[in-house]
């Protein structure tokens, strides 16, 4: 009974020794001395040669932005400030350009200063004065576009520029104290093309573009 008791115990220690030894030849032994794994890598494998570039990843679907420049600028604007609509803008601009020239031929200061640089508002205020001084008076009525456009737009830094062309018809004349007209048809209707900046901060929580530059014909004789 002893011996068997002693075969058994001897064959299951064999069995546990075959069991050890298959799992050593599969997991190795540590030591406590082996090197680190190698760490997660994002890019080429180790073994790549130094001199090979990496893949690079592609650009987020949408931000690419156009060889254009005009596209380009808009865009760059857009993403700048996301309520930026073109067509918004374009509406904007055509109120502004005709209540800036009413203005302007009433000598309305008032509804001038807002809506101007302090620039163009210094060259607009000395147009004024100077027809005061001499007792001008400018009877001005605006028509209307022939077309409006923009032909330029820029982001740097914070400022946004947008330009935008206008060809626009008007009466305007000019008449002296005496009522006699000394520039300008009464009766004729005047096309000009005028180029106008106008500068946003896109930043600000003001939604008001400011004029900032103007160039074309003058507003008014």
């Amino acid at each position: 009974m002893a011996n068997t008791q002693l075969l058994e115990i001897l064959l299951l220690a064999l069995v546990a020794g075959v069991i050890l030894f298959r799992l050593y030849t599969v997991l190795g032994r540590r030591t406590g001395h082996e090197p680190p794994p190698e760490p997660y890598r994002v890019g080429p494998p180790a073994d790549q040669s130094a001199d090979k570039p990496a893949i690079a990843l592609p650009a987020p679907r949408g931000t690419e932005l156009p060889a254009d420049p005009l596209a380009r600028g808009l865009m760059e604007i857009k993403l700048a400030d996301r309520n930026f609509d073109q067509a918004h803008f374009l509406s904007g601009a055509r109120h502004a350009y005709e209540l800036v020239l009413t203005a302007f031929s009433g000598n309305d200061r008032v509804a001038l200063r807002p809506l101007l640089s302090d620039e163009v508002y210094a060259a607009f205020d000395g147009a004024m004065r100077d027809r005061e001084a001499r007792g001008e008076t400018v009877h001005f009525t605006f028509i209307g576009f022939k077309d409006v456009k923009i032909v330029a737009a820029t982001l740097k830094g914070k400022l946004a520029d947008v330009t935008v062309a206008f060809t626009a018809q008007f009466i305007s004349s000019t008449t002296n104290a005496q009522g006699d007209v000394v520039a300008g048809d009464p009766k004729s209707v005047h096309e000009v093309t005028d180029i106008w900046a106008f500068e946003r901060n896109v930043r600000a929580s003001d939604p008001n573009w400011t004029l900032v530059h103007t160039s074309g014909e003058e507003p008014a004789a």
